[in-house]
């Protein structure tokens, strides 16, 4: 597969800022949900739930023995997706679009209707700036902690403090080494394999790229999942450590491979480095330059120079849009590219929504053209019970008795019309989502506030790091052009012109209603 079949593709990679490869000199990786995915159910095995069901299990347990009723819950991963924002304040899980209007909402496991959505928060936008108030789920590692969240929450009004007891439970499962002992010990319930991850990130380490390894995962546990995940794979007996090592200068620290980086701050700020000396994970402070390759902590200044590149020179890759993608392009100006595996799934469900949208669109149309006609009436109603001159398009010769009528009758249809477009708007979406339609998307027309942080913040975004491999090492990502609400104007306004000019009629003998554009994804 090519570059210009794949971007038509669920594994394409697309583009939100222009990225030249070329003028990469690094590539630093995320290890968790980038260069390994996760299963959050196995389904091949439908009685053991994987990653974020068992992360899930050990928050119950841990929830259990603070005091929390957490008997009979189960977990569902259906319940939430990612992009959501829990508002800490109502106790709701809620969708909002690019703006900060909410368009769903969710208390306990109910969704809620239109109206209280509206009523609760027609006169509020989500602020994600105010942490106090709004939780965004921006990455995978959300999901169990948003589905007990919602399902624990329920049973009480103190929804901070139970967020904040569902936040500790989970640090214990994920940190204290409950789930990832677990995990270690059979990697291959929990790791779905991408045989094509590996040879991709050859690809670049052989067309001149520095790879990075940059987790907040420790030693033991990075070297355990990336030897599982990636040696297999690899040819010539090449182990993973083999595609991030360089030729090293005598006293000069080259990172490579940073563990426990305590991302979000290993982009803002610097912390004390260690050098991994053994297999064991024994490490030793690095106080002044020495030779690298396996390092603990640090910084991304000591990245920068170490290397002697900096900023765009190089393309940071990861998951989690604030941790890994926002504080790398504010702080300093990296590239980026986020990784998002739910894409797959959103494109194939917008292909099987295609006749579903289409028809939806086409219905509001309808009631696009019969609502101008009545509104038209209106006002020549309107006109003549002031005494003014009534003509309107629609108007014509009607009496007032006709007009009377004759919006009765459009009224009428644009109701019938209403009780088809409600239930087709609450549906769509439902191929990706059955409570919170589409992960890219808010409404019909808009996007949704998580599509407005991938813009926002990464260059480039796609499915696997795998993609790479269907594109060169030197690849030019061209964004595509933005549409403005406007520019169909302009269009339809130079088609017209140009067919006046060629049938020598001048257009304003001929007037044409331009219908609005929405801007899509």
């Amino acid at each position: 597969m090519g570059p210009f079949s794949s971007r038509y593709s669920p594994r394409g990679i697309f583009c939100s800022r222009t990225l030249n490869l070329r003028s990469i000199s690094a590539i630093g990786y995320d290890m968790d949900y980038t260069l390994m995915h996760y299963n959050v159910m196995v389904t091949f095995m439908p009685l053991v739930q994987a990653w974020e069901g068992r992360a899930y299990e050990y928050c119950m347990d841990n929830l259990r023995n603070m005091g929390f009723p957490v008997d009979g819950l189960a977990f569902d991963p259906n319940l939430v997706i990612r992009g959501l924002v829990i508002d800490k304040e109502k106790g709701n899980l809620v969708k909002p679009d690019r703006f900060g209007y909410v368009k769903r909402a969710m208390h306990g496991t109910t969704m809620l209707s239109t109206r209280a959505v509206t009523e609760m928060y027609g006169r509020e936008l989500v602020d994600l700036r105010n942490e106090s108030r709004w939780v965004f789920l921006n990455t995978l590692f959300s999901v169990s902690e948003a589905v007990a969240f919602m399902q624990v929450g329920f049973y009480t009004i103190k929804h901070i403090s139970v967020l904040l007891a569902v936040g500790k439970a989970l640090f214990k499962a994920h940190v204290e080494g409950q789930l990832k002992h677990e995990i270690m010990s059979k990697p291959e319930l929990f790791v779905e394999p991408d045989p094509e991850m590996p040879l991709a990130l050859l690809d670049q380490k052989e067309a001149g790229k520095k790879l990075l390894l940059i987790t907040n995962s420790d030693y033991h546990y990075t070297d355990k999942m990336m030897q599982h995940s990636f040696n297999k794979f690899l040819p010539n007996d090449m182990g993973w450590r083999d595609l991030f090592d360089m030729v090293t200068r005598p006293q000069l620290i080259l990172f490579t491979v940073i563990v426990s980086a305590r991302k979000p701050e290993f982009f803002q700020m610097s912390h004390p480095l260690y050098e991994v000396v053994t297999d064991e994970g024994l490490m030793r402070p690095c106080f002044k330059a020495c030779t690298g390759g396996l390092y603990s902590g640090g910084s991304a200044q000591m990245i920068e120079n170490s290397l002697k590149i900096h900023g765009d020179e190089i393309l940071y890759v990861g998951d989690h849009i604030h941790t890994d993608v926002s504080q790398s392009k504010v702080h300093l100006r990296w590239r980026t590219a986020l990784i998002c595996r739910e894409l797959e799934e959103e494109y194939n469900a917008l292909i099987r929504s295609s006749s579903h949208r289409a028809t939806l669109i086409d219905l509001i149309n309808q009631k696009e053209v019969v609502g101008d006609l009545f509104n038209q009436l209106r006002l020549a109603l309107q006109r003549r019970t002031k005494g003014r001159p009534a003509q309107t398009l629609a108007a014509t010769n009607m009496d007032n008795q006709g007009l009377t009528e004759t919006m009765q009758k459009l009224l009428l249809v644009m109701q019938r019309l209403d009780e088809k477009i409600a239930p087709m708007l609450d549906a769509d979406g439902e191929h990706f989502s059955k409570r919170w339609g589409f992960l890219s998307r808010a409404g019909l027309w808009d996007k949704s506030h998580l599509m407005r942080q991938i813009e926002k913040y990464a260059d480039i975004y796609t499915s696997r790091v795998s993609n790479f491999l269907h594109y060169t090492p030197f690849m030019y990502f061209h964004s595509q052009e933005q549409t403005l609400a406007h520019d169909s104007y302009s269009w339809y306004q130079s088609q017209f012109n140009g067919l006046m000019l060629k049938t020598r009629v001048k257009p304003e003998d001929h007037p044409v209603k331009f219908a609005d554009s929405n801007d899509g994804h």
